[in-house]
């Protein structure tokens, strides 16, 4: 079974920005199928996690939103 896990800063895609995960989900099962034939799209399971703010780091560093230059999203 192919498996994604894309981890988004959480608070970064609103509710009216949901379109967006779901593009991320379709356009990597369209990958998939793409390359392991159309028989992986029904098993395919794409995952768009949310991560909390400073819940990672890069380099040994926190990673916060403002530290990347955004604001969390109502």
């Amino acid at each position: 079974m192919p498996f994604a896990n894309f981890k988004v800063p959480a608070g970064t895609i609103t509710a009216e920005q949901k379109e967006q995960k779901e593009q991320i989900i379709t356009r990597t099962t369209d990958l998939y199928a793409e390359i392991f034939g159309d028989r992986a799209r029904a098993t395919t399971l794409v995952r768009v996690e949310e991560v909390a703010d400073a819940g990672w780091g890069i380099g040994g560093g926190v990673l916060t939103l403002a530290k990347i230059g955004r604001a969390p999203q109502d």
